[in-house]
């Protein structure tokens, strides 16, 4: 590793950053809550649940449906998503030169921490050509005593690296993934290129995260030259 990179590791999000699936997932989902009665646009489900795993809204959906949402409903739902991700998915552009960039100058110190469950998560980086740069370091938010927001899945994937959070960048697209990366400590930088699957930029911003960008091609230039500023506040 270069003596003059600023971080010991990087900490991947998957959705939204590594691959671009959210609209596939939310259109599967769609399809499922209004054969529960719960009519949304795909739109509107995006806004509602991106960034949050499907099992820890099981109380909003029975709220709106009056259906509970069952361990069946749920593998259901699984099944037809990995189906779709399956047939559809692509990565986001930039990401598979970016992740190949940053393992090679961190000697493969590089993690994908998920809130989405292990099955998925693999499928999708195999979908792509990246399982191989993240083998035996994938970490999911259902494995964790608590998925994100809270800090849980980062700080295993920090933990498992041997590296000490805040020597970790973290890689995000959504205030909740961002708002874990900060709790644990490390630097989280925003992909924010716009559109629904996204959080905007000023709203991670608001939350704290240090930089934002819209390109992931920029990914490894930006994080050799990041020089942390001490916040005025």
């Amino acid at each position: 590793m270069p003596h003059h990179f600023p971080f010991e590791a990087v900490l991947f999000d998957c959705d939204g950053v590594l691959v671009d699936s959210e609209p596939i997932t939310n259109g599967v989902l769609r399809d499922m809550l209004e054969e529960l009665g719960w009519v949304l646009t795909r739109d509107e489900c995006m806004r509602i649940f991106v960034g949050k795993a499907v099992k820890d809204e099981a109380a909003l959906i029975a709220q709106r449906t009056g259906v509970a949402v069952t361990q069946d409903w749920l593998q259901g739902f699984w099944a037809r998503r990995n189906a779709a991700l399956d047939r559809d998915l692509v990565e986001i552009p930039g990401a598979p030169a970016a992740v190949r960039a940053l393992h090679a100058t961190l000697d493969g110190r590089i993690a994908c921490a998920s809130g989405a469950d292990r099955g998925k998560v693999r499928l999708q980086l195999e979908k792509i050509g990246l399982l191989d740069a993240f083998e035996g370091r994938i970490f999911s938010g259902h494995e964790t005593p608590r998925s994100k927001p809270f800090p849980d899945v980062y700080l295993a994937a920090a933990a498992a690296l041997g590296v000490d959070p805040a020597r970790c960048a973290v890689v995000e697209d959504t205030v909740t993934g961002a708002t874990a990366g900060i709790a644990a400590g490390a630097t989280v930088f925003g992909y924010s290129p716009g559109g629904l699957g996204h959080s905007s930029a000023d709203a991670l911003r608001a939350i704290g995260v240090r930089e934002v960008f819209v390109d992931m091609a920029q990914l490894p230039a930006l994080l050799a030259a990041w020089r942390a500023v001490p916040q005025v506040g």
